[in-house]
């Protein structure tokens, strides 16, 4: 029998499943740890729960054997980025006004997250190219010239048919995707997409607000250079589903949050277990994700935005090992 736990224990997002009764016999609930798949012992924090966990039918979570390593990228010839940002419906300010249809159109001083992301890429090693028009993703061969593709803040039903078989495509064929803020509140009705993201939508936020994050899984090029606890500022999204059968990277820990963190659609938020980034592979492609990216200050770099030299780090290490220039999900 497992000992007692003794202290606080974080939890990993998990799923609740409810045993039947038989005569007089109690309910038994078992949870599963998904970070881990270790069994949690004793205790639950006082968040949503039974927040679903459907099949999506493909090969998901932490194996590396999901993963299709088919030839389709030669990095013999560099590394390169797809940033797609077109807003369907809800614009976050930092992405600055829509963009001109075709790729790479000429941006201004508030296209904060592209311009940011360009700087990134040249700092690092990388290249970006960014489009907000759905006909430069229409086709899997012009994906595959991409490393990874990066949806950012993009809302709504932002692809059209054509897209989404070729997203699926390129996805199935060992692309990388890297999924940031509301890529949670993108293509709502499209089940594939939501297991892409890790089984996991957002639902609604509460205040925006100054928060601490922990780092809670630092063996992945995304987090190892990270501190374990970190001061940060954004919505913290609530999320239905939450995410399963992913490796959890860092959590927010809602105790920090003097707004509180029930959410605007009343979603009570989700305890001790309320990730913020996490990575899976999905349908033989690598997918990292994180629902943190709200505000244009996450990209200053002179100190006078708590946090924002670690988001830059957590993205870059997302970015580069979904696109395998680093290791992945670790």
């Amino acid at each position: 029998m497992t000992p007692p736990v003794t202290g606080r224990r974080r939890l990993r997002p998990l799923t609740t499943a409810v045993a039947g009764v038989v005569g007089t016999a109690a309910v038994t609930v078992a949870l599963v740890a998904t970070g881990t798949l270790s069994v949690a012992q004793g205790r639950v924090g006082q968040g949503a729960r039974q927040l679903g966990d459907p099949d999506y039918g493909v090969c998901r979570g932490t194996d590396a054997r999901c993963y299709h390593d088919w030839g389709n990228f030669d990095t013999a010839k560099g590394y390169k980025v797809l940033l797609y940002t077109r807003t369907a419906g809800p614009r976050h300010a930092n992405l600055g006004p829509a963009l001109a249809p075709g790729m790479n159109p000429p941006l201004t001083e508030t296209n904060t997250v592209q311009k940011a992301l360009l700087t990134m890429g040249a700092d690092n090693g990388f290249q970006v190219d960014y489009t907000e028009d759905v006909s430069q993703l229409a086709s899997p061969a012009t994906l595959f010239k991409y490393n990874a593709v990066v949806f950012y803040s993009t809302s709504r039903d932002t692809l059209d048919d054509a897209a989404q078989t070729s997203l699926r495509q390129y996805i199935r064929g060992g692309g990388g995707f890297v999924g940031v803020h509301n890529a949670f509140g993108t293509e709502y009705n499209w089940p594939w997409y939501e297991g892409l993201l890790g089984n996991a939508n957002f639902y609604d936020h509460g205040a925006n607000q100054p928060g601490t994050v922990e780092t809670v899984n630092r063996k992945d090029v995304s987090t190892k250079n990270l501190p374990s606890r970190w001061e940060f500022s954004d919505e913290w999204y609530n999320l239905v589903p939450a995410p399963t059968k992913v490796r959890v990277l860092a959590e927010v820990d809602e105790s920090t949050l003097a707004k509180g963190v029930a959410g605007n659609y009343h979603h009570p938020g989700h305890g001790d277990n309320h990730p913020v980034a996490w990575c899976q592979y999905y349908d033989g492609g690598r997918a990292w994700l994180t629902t943190l990216g709200h505000d244009a200050k996450d990209f200053t770099t002179d100190g006078s935005f708590p946090g924002a030299a670690e988001f830059q780090k957590l993205l870059l290490g997302g970015i580069e090992s979904a696109m395998g220039k680093a290791p992945f999900c670790k």
